[in-house]
Parts: structure tokens; sequence; C-alpha cells
């Protein structure tokens, strides 16, 4: 097949400055080759690379993008200029397009349309019944699939379609658990919707001195962060507490690594509409680290409460103590610790790039069999 992926309009390919999305499609993009498919890649052009070029089997087409800015507004009309550049260099006889931007599934002709997965890697806002004509609407988790058919009449259910997101990469790294460091970690975009209060104030009310929390991630606007204002708010709530704050890691090796030596992941996110899916948790589970995270639907497609991981009440008054109990008790417990984390491993293969590749590219030939 000659599978379009159209990237959006505000993180490069490869995924240089991060970006879950990013960092999926292009993993799949290059299982999607090694199977033999050939893979058209529209992105943001960036400095270094080539507007047009091959990189490992994948065929990168670069338009012109923006940085991302911190007024939605601006965000979709900054869009809809990159959409426009980006429609005009999918192929005439391309198969399949997956569409990674707020207005492309707008902006497809009728026969485009007939052949375009619509990736709704987020909450949707209304605009699900503008996309109906497209062939397929994939959501990447159970509640984000319910969402989408809140928005649309019935006779197009059969067009949502929920394939979970891919690991970015694949760990076939045994865990010695006996080597896993005295840290708590978080990755993620350090942003007031990811909670990032209640992980510290729960830290700091903890005993176990000899235990360190970092804290790591993208905290400027343009990489969707809460800005200078806000990480210098955390610092302040972090006073007093071995709370270290590292600088965003994008290579993925290197947060490998951090991964590897964490005991205990946290992702305390209060995003109730934000939120969707979650790729640091599943990434932290892949590396044996014992996970808590917060109480969002989205989350219990992949981790179960006591059995492969915690949750806790985010929206509870008591949502301090209620984390700051269960990190006290992953602390003081090492064999429950490591058992859940063992538990958490199997991620490594019900999410693996592999395995969910496979479910796109079934989906992808049904697509072309009902517009041939």
């Amino acid at each position: 097949m000659k599978i379009t992926i159209v990237q959006g309009a505000f993180f490069p390919i490869p995924p240089l400055l991060g970006g879950a999305v990013e960092k999926r499609w292009y993993g799949l993009a290059k299982e999607f080759v090694s199977r033999g498919h050939e893979v058209n890649y529209i992105s943001k052009s960036y400095k270094g690379f080539l507007n047009a070029e091959n990189e490992a089997g994948i065929h990168h087409v670069r338009v012109k993008g923006y940085k991302s800015p911190s007024s939605g507004i601006i965000l979709k009309i900054l869009d809809f200029f990159y959409t426009l550049k980006a429609v005009r260099k999918i192929a005439g006889n391309t198969d399949i397009i997956v569409s990674n931007t707020f207005w492309l599934p707008i902006l497809l002709s009728s026969k485009q349309k007939q052949k375009c997965m619509i990736d709704v890697a987020r909450m949707p806002k209304g605009q699900m019944k503008f996309y109906t004509k497209n062939a397929r609407l994939r959501a990447n988790s159970s509640p984000v699939a319910k969402a989408i058919k809140e928005e649309i009449d019935q006779e197009y259910f059969n067009k949502v379609v929920m394939i979970p997101n891919t690991l970015p990469f694949k760990n076939s790294t045994p865990i010695d658990f006996s080597k896993k460091e005295k840290i708590i970690l978080y990755t993620g975009r350090i942003h007031p919707e990811k909670g990032l209060d209640i992980l510290i104030k729960s830290f700091a009310a903890l005993h176990a001195k000899d235990w360190q929390l970092l804290i790591v991630g993208p905290y400027s606007t343009e990489t969707g962060g809460g800005g200078d204002a806000y990480l210098s708010e955390l610092k302040t709530l972090a006073k007093n507490s071995k709370v270290i704050f590292l600088e965003p890691v994008f290579d993925i090796d290197k947060l490998n690594k951090l991964y590897s030596k964490a005991a205990v992941f946290v992702y305390p996110s209060v995003a109730e509409q934000g939120e969707t899916f979650g790729v640091s948790p599943l990434e932290a589970m892949s590396w044996g680290c014992a996970t808590i995270v917060s109480d969002l639907d989205c989350f219990k497609d992949f981790l179960i409460h006591n059995k492969n991981g915690l949750c806790f009440d985010h929206r509870s008054r008591q949502r301090v103590e209620i984390l700051s109990k269960y990190l006290e008790d992953l602390i003081d417990n090492p064999k429950w610790r490591n058992e859940l984390a063992q538990k958490g491993l199997m991620v490594n293969e019900t999410h693996s790039t592999e395995k969910l590749a496979a479910e796109f590219l079934s989906e992808f030939q049904s697509m072309r069999i009902q517009s041939s």
C-alpha cells in the first residue's frame, strides 16, 4: 500500500522536539516500511532537514510550519495555513491518508476523504460532525471512542475504530529490579493540567528522605508547557524538598535511561478533557516502574488499580494525602512495588509497534476495499 501520513504544524519529523503523537506515527511509519509498504511523510520543515528526502525507506516531504502558540484560536489559524500547503503535497495515487491536523479532513477532496483515517488523539470538541465523510475516525482510547460517537449520528458509528497508542520504542531489555534507584519520576509537559502541584505536595509529605523526585519535561509555551512563571511556582512549592527539575529530554535513549533507573513513576494529570491516553505511563511501565496515575478513564484501558499499577482519586479533597499514602506504601514495601511493576511489563507486548501496526494495516486494507 501507498500510505501518506500528514503530521501537524508544530513539531518536526523525526521527532527531535518530542511530541507523543509524532513519536508514535514515526515508529509506525518505520514498521509499515519494514513490512513492504510505501510511506510518504508530510511534516513541518525544520533546520538541518531537507524539504524532500528519503530516510530509512520513508519519503519525507516538509512544508513550512510554526511554533506552537499559547492561544488555541491562533493555533487553529496556523494549522489551517499549514494544512493548505500540506494537502497539495499528497500524491494522487496514494491508497491511505492518515490525518493528524484539524483541517485536513475538511480540506481533502471527496475522493481523498474515502481514503482518510483521522487520528483523534485528543478529546473532540464538536468537530467530529464535520469529519463523517472520511473513511475512519480512529480513537486512541475507549473514552475518546465514546466521545466521538456522542458527536456524530449513529449511521456513522461503524467508522469509529479504537486502536490504542503504541509504545514509541521496543524494549527487550531484561529488568533487574535490584538495580532500581530510589527515584520517583514524572516525564511529560510541565503544565498546570498535569497536576504536578499535587505530586510535589504529596512527595514533600513523605518521610523517606533518601528518595528523590525527578520532574522532566518541556515547560515553554511553544512546546506545550505552562511557561516560565508556572515552572517558578512549582520550584517554590518544591523548596526544601528533594525535587529535581531536569531540562526536557527528547532523545528516546536518554529518556529510557531515566525510566530504567526509576523505581516509581507518577502521572497525576487532572486534564478531564485534554488527556486521552497518556503515553508516559505506558513508557514507564515498559521499563519496570511501579506506576501511579490519576483517576482518568483514559488510563483504564491499560492500567488496572492494584493489579499492574495504582490509581488515585485526583478529584478528592484528600488527593494529596491519598497520593502520598500510595507513595509511602510503595517505598515501604519493595516486594509489592516490584510485583506491580512486573505485571506492568505486559504493555511491551500489548502495545508494541509491531502488534498495533498490524491492526492499522488491517484497517487500512478494509478502507481500500470499501473505497474501491
